[in-house]
């Protein structure tokens, strides 16, 4: 090959190259404004106060395409497919209790993106910012909204393989004073102490005691329900195959994801209610698999995302493993029932 060929050859790679890059720009570019335009038929949203305190109201994640995506959007409890108000606060991951808000950010960066959680109060202004090491999964405020925890992947980026590794942290939010990740508490396995480097925590459910709490570990291939002593710092195993519990209002009862055997990998779990007092689990009429912590509207009823045209909708489900699944707000995640 002639130095003249080469030099052709050399400028039409580069050419294409070109062309490569600036179709990506383009359809990049193109793709951002149609996340920001309205969609034909989608919720009807307006700009307006937000407040985690009042009338029965459900707060959320927005996910519908338009200039208020992402944003913590309120609707009547009674009435979750209707007309939405949007804060303009964006969230990742979102939960509330008795006035206190716990927002799960992104943070843009010129080179990769970091994440924090935001401590809201009911006006949904900021009180306190905490760095999070990976991608926000889970958060969760106690009844009386005195702690919030949350999840954050630190390696890996879904819970349906092994190989992952989350972080839970759980602050006090009167006194600012933070647990970096639930790996400092002693962890009582079979009546023992027990200690392992894969050690994992993920899905805090909180008492309304302001002390308790269910969790989530895993260690060695295998989950384990929890229950946790903020004041003693300790976590001690309960059962097996429990994950991302949610306890129901009367803390009798969790919500949980379960593996079943002969699922996809990447789908595995089903809906259960633990029973506390008498250790019966009942199979939710959820046919699908769901991968999100369950929220309770009240003793009877779940609220839980599926996959949706815009990334989530918002299903509910009786507990008691009676009634059909039945979607009641599309392109919505990260609910909470605030009273």
């Amino acid at each position: 090959m002639t130095l003249r060929t080469r030099i052709l050859v050399l400028v039409s790679a580069l050419v294409v190259l070109a062309g490569v890059a600036t179709a990506s720009v383009l359809h990049a570019s193109a793709r951002a404004e149609r996340r920001d335009r309205a969609q034909p038929g989608g919720p009807r949203i307006t700009a307006g106060p937000v407040s985690l305190t009042g009338s029965r109201r459900l707060v959320f994640r927005n996910m519908a395409w338009g200039p208020h995506r992402d944003e913590l959007t309120s609707v009547p409890a009674s009435d979750p497919s209707g007309p939405r108000t949007a804060s303009k606060v964006k969230c990742l991951r979102f939960y509330a209790a008795s006035g206190t808000g716990v927002c799960l950010q992104a943070v843009r960066g010129t080179v990769q993106d970091t994440y924090r959680a935001v401590i809201l109060d009911a006006a949904l202004h900021v009180r306190a910012r905490y760095d999070v090491p990976g991608i926000p999964s889970r958060a969760r405020v106690s009844p009386s909204g005195r702690y919030a925890a949350w999840t954050a992947f630190v390696g890996g980026d879904s819970y349906a393989g092994t190989n992952f590794s989350t972080r839970t942290a759980i602050v006090d939010t009167r006194t600012g004073r933070l647990t970096p990740s639930l790996e400092a508490y002693r962890v009582v396995k079979d009546g023992r102490t027990y200690r392992s480097a894969d050690v994992n925590f993920w899905g805090v459910t909180f008492t309304d005691d302001d002390r308790g709490f269910y969790a989530t570990m895993a260690t060695h291939g295998t989950t384990y329900l929890v229950r946790g002593d903020l004041a003693a710092r300790t976590v001690t195993t309960l059962r097996t195959n429990v994950e991302c519990p949610s306890l129901s209002p009367d803390g009798t009862r969790v919500a949980f994801k379960k593996r079943v055997k002969g699922l996809p990998q990447d789908a595995p779990w089903h809906l259960y209610v633990l029973d506390l007092r008498t250790g019966r689990e009942t199979a939710l009429a959820e046919p699908r698999s769901v991968d999100d912590q369950a929220v309770w509207r009240d003793d009877h009823t779940l609220l839980y995302a599926l996959p949706g045209d815009y990334g989530a909708d918002l299903w509910t489900l009786p507990s008691d493993g009676t009634g059909k699944p039945r979607r009641v707000s599309t392109a919505a995640v990260s609910p909470a029932y605030v009273r």
